[in-house]
């Protein structure tokens, strides 16, 4: 960039012997006034610039002032920025040497101040007269890369709460009892209400995986000295089960159940459990029980030293009988439907063909996932925002009039509206990050990247990797609107890589100064989408960083055939002012 120096005349003050004003203007020679950027540049949305020089010595006098008045000059109009007076009491060293000063000017961008010039022009006044310089251009036009961010949107599901995968219930029938030192299933027991409860698992044919038979005996010697009564007593129960399953035709389905025995033998961890639960002694009385199994010693003394328990024998009568048992556990699979039943009366639903409590309202959640149509997802959530007040059904309606919007950015006004009211009831129900999320594109797609920010900073925190990735490439589009640059670059980089966010992020590393890494970036963005032109335009500015006038040329050729308009916006872009007397440029947007 050309930094443009003028020599600049300053009005030198009246002296007490009687200089004039226009000697005021003869007095200073070969001073120079610096602009910095120049040419300007726009960021947020405003055009900030220093202007530095020198004052020279002695040209400030008591009651005279130097008035430095700067004007934006564009077309047939100007805008008048706020004048700067210079008096002598302000600076008393002028005196006897000149002063260093610097002043910041900003004023608000718009897009008709594109090719303007900045001009000065100081007066010198005392009372009621005074004498001005000739204006001064000293900075000319504005570059306005900084207005090439994308627009970053994405429409956040959150979880339908379905679980499609196969899921095992766990199903336990009440132990089956046997005689003391038997292992006879007795017809009581078949008859008793644990009976006719197994039986009518087994008559409804449910989907098994594992059926779990744990065979137990009391911890007495009549029991203990039959080490196969716990596995004789699990063998039983597996053979009527089998029977069961012949007397119901199973047919091949048997074949497909494991049965799993587990005897158990010589322990006294269910002599344990039942004793705390028992009422029958005192916690003291029991303590005795707890001391001998904890202290050591073989199953046979552990017994012996029981018997001598003055509580032996109700124990025996009340506790042991139960410990000579057989517990049958079984893995049956849940019923569902199928993805396609699902799919059907999901459809039949959205037209009123069948009730809406056909499906759950998981599965009817998870029947949008099921279709790649936005419109028969949209109808989906319709319907599921009708179950009730659930936050995910309305969340997620938006989040399709969203996606809808990047598919189709004709629509986005009357999509935008139908979102934000779906997202006014869902964050009312929860402010879960997938709302938050969809209100950060919202807010974006309505031009307001500073509430768009505040939107996706509050929807990173406890959101899902997915979700986060997504709403960072929103933030980091939002971050340079507001000229945090660093933070685009950081947000841009942790976010999914879209053509356009691989562009932002090139553009924040452009904007950062950080030149190779931008090329970088913007050749990954045309790699996504070899169609962008946008991101060719970038790679140029890149490369015109870079001094690369070749790349230059290369880009802005690929970017102009994808996008014929963007001839004009590089013959007039000053980020291309080194190059663009050159033939090869020229014949690059021919």
């Amino acid at each position: 960039m050309r930094k443009l120096v003028y020599s600049l005349t300053i009005i030198g003050a009246m002296t007490m012997a009687g200089c004039t004003l226009p000697q005021m203007i003869k007095m200073v020679k070969d001073q120079k006034v610096d602009v910095k950027p120049n040419p300007l540049e726009v960021h947020k949305d405003t055009v900030n610039f220093d202007m530095s020089g020198n004052i020279p010595a002695k040209v400030l006098k008591k009651g005279t002032v130097l008035t430095l008045n700067t004007f934006y000059k564009y077309g047939d109009n100007e805008l008048a920025l706020p004048p700067v007076p210079f008096k002598a009491e302000d600076y008393p060293n002028n005196k006897t040497e000149q002063t260093p000063v610097t002043k910041n000017f900003s004023f608000p961008y718009k897009d008709t101040y594109k090719n303007g010039t900045v001009e000065i022009q100081f007066a010198a006044s005392k009372g009621t007269k005074s004498k001005t310089t000739p204006r001064l251009a000293v900075a000319t036009g504005i570059i306005t890369t900084s207005k090439l961010v994308q627009n970053s949107y994405y429409a956040a599901f959150a979880d339908h709460g379905y679980n499609n995968q196969e899921e095992l219930i766990p199903v336990t029938i009440p132990d089956f009892n046997f005689e003391r030192g038997r292992s006879v299933l007795r017809k009581s027991e078949i008859k008793a209400e644990k009976g006719k409860q197994l039986d009518a698992f087994i008559a409804a044919k449910n989907i098994t995986k594992t059926v779990t038979i744990t065979g137990t005996h009391s911890p007495e010697g009549l029991e203990r000295i039959n080490s196969k009564l716990s596995e004789e007593r699990a063998a039983v129960i597996e053979k009527y089960y089998r029977d069961q399953m012949k007397k119901y035709d199973y047919q091949g389905v048997a074949a497909e159940i494991k049965f799993i025995l587990k005897p158990i033998v010589d322990d006294w961890a269910g002599f344990s459990t039942a004793l705390a639960s028992y009422e029958g002694i005192s916690a003291d009385e029991k303590s005795e029980y707890t001391n001998i199994i904890n202290n050591g010693g073989s199953f046979e003394d552990k017994e012996k030293s029981m018997k001598k328990l003055k509580t032996y024998n109700k124990v025996f009568k009340d506790v042991y009988p139960g410990l000579r048992a057989a517990k049958t556990e079984i893995l049956t699979v849940k019923a569902k439907k199928t993805d396609a039943e699902i799919s059907v009366l999901a459809k039949q639903i959205t037209k009123g063909e069948v009730k809406a409590d056909t499906l759950s309202f998981e599965e009817l959640m998870y029947s949008a996932t099921l279709t790649p149509s936005l419109d028969e997802k949209a109808a989906i959530y319709e319907a599921a925002t009708k179950k009730g007040n659930n936050w995910n059904a309305n969340n997620n309606l938006a989040a399709v009039y969203i996606q809808m919007m990047i598919e189709n950015p004709a629509k986005q006004a009357e999509l935008s509206d139908k979102a934000a009211t779906q997202l006014d009831i869902a964050s009312k129900l929860k402010q879960a990050p997938e709302v938050l999320a969809n209100l950060a594109s919202i807010a974006l797609m309505k031009g307001n990247a500073y509430k768009s920010y505040s939107y996706a900073a509050q929807a990173l925190s406890g959101a899902s990797n997915d979700v986060a990735r997504g709403i960072n490439g929103v933030k980091g589009a939002c971050e340079i609107y507001k000229a945090s640059y660093s933070d685009a670059v950081r947000s841009t980089s942790s976010s999914v890589d879209t053509d356009v966010n691989l562009f932002n992020k090139g553009l924040a590393q452009l904007l950062s100064k950080d030149n190779s890494n931008a090329a970088s970036s913007f050749a990954e963005a045309t790699k996504k989408n070899p169609n962008m032109a946008i991101a060719f335009y970038g790679a140029a500015i890149a490369a015109a960083h870079n001094g690369n006038g070749d790349q230059v040329v290369s880009n802005l050729s690929s970017a102009v055939k994808l996008n014929p308009s963007l001839k004009d916006k590089a013959l007039s872009d000053l980020e291309f002012s080194k190059f663009n007397t050159t033939d090869a440029f020229r014949n690059a947007l021919k």
